[in-house]
């Protein structure tokens, strides 16, 4: 799985660098390679094959591109007008790599991307591609995507669940509707599944920004308590936020519908969670 996603993300970024400027061709590779776990991607494609056939080659462009819409919500939350990090993925970040502006343009191009991979495969089921491109652009909009999410953050009042379900959540959820509206199936059975894995991993990235180092988290620490954000470990305390986030975890797995592959997609939920927060940390906040 993991080979299909790295080859989509290659293909989708030779696409994008035909002619354009070498910085910014430079500044796109950094931003995507080498990447994270691609949680999103992979839950995509483990939900579209969960439903039996081959996953179809929409299911890889969807996957692609969330991983693309990921990639730029890392690169626009590192800005210095927002968290002002200096590190992502234990490197410099990306505005620090290449400069403010570029960085800009580098999250603006992998958006742009991400909308280009669908197009790109929309050949194959074109009857699939309009609600696909409603899942991503609802991911990544004002109402209840990402921008809302970081828009949250320059209000004075900020209702934790509702900031956590567009900032990390809403990712989430697109992968798993994503994946089955790709493969051709209803996605409102997979929603609730989205829903909860992405409570679990924001409160996971809570949790290692209170307790982790920053070379354990690969970026910087202690970044809610300091930019005055909302989070699991303030409202809940460690302890609380730990069995916040087990109980979102057997809410996915039980929430997965039946379907021929329920059983592997439910071990991968498990296998997931099991890498959200190091375990020596889970015995510091016990």
């Amino acid at each position: 799985m993991m080979n299909r996603i790295e080859a989509a993300l290659t293909d989708a970024l030779a696409r994008g660098e035909s002619g354009a400027p070498p910085m910014l061709t430079n500044a796109l590779r950094y931003a995507v390679f080498p990447g994270g776990a691609r949680v999103r991607p992979q839950l995509c494609l483990a939900v579209a094959a969960a439903h039996g056939a081959e996953v179809h080659a929409l299911a890889e462009a969807m996957a692609c591109g969330l991983e693309l819409a990921h990639c730029a919500s890392l690169v626009h939350d590192d800005l210095p007008c927002f968290d002002n990090a200096e590190l992502r993925r234990g490197r410099p970040s990306v505005h620090r790599a290449f400069g403010e502006s570029l960085a800009v343009l580098t999250g603006d191009a992998l958006i742009v991307l991400a909308f280009e991979a669908l197009a790109q495969a929309a050949s194959t089921a074109p009857e699939r591609l309009a609600p696909l491109v409603l899942i991503l652009s609802g991911a990544l909009g004002s109402h209840r995507g990402l921008i809302a999410g970081q828009a949250w953050e320059s209000e004075a009042s900020v209702p934790l669940e509702q900031y956590h379900r567009a900032k990390t959540g809403a990712l989430f959820v697109a992968a798993t509707t994503g994946g089955a509206v790709a493969a051709g199936h209803d996605p409102l059975p997979w929603r609730a599944v989205g829903e909860q894995i992405g409570a679990a991993y924001q409160i996971a990235d809570d949790l290692l920004d209170a307790l982790a180092t920053a070379e354990q988290a690969g970026k910087p620490v202690r970044q809610d308590a300091a930019l005055g954000r909302p989070s699991a470990t303030s409202l809940l305390g460690v302890q609380g936020a730990v069995e916040r986030l087990r109980s979102h975890v057997e809410q996915a797995v039980d929430a997965v519908p039946l379907c021929p592959g329920e059983g592997a997609l439910r071990a991968l939920v498990r296998q997931m969670a099991e890498r959200l927060v190091p375990s020596s940390l889970q015995q510091s906040a016990a």
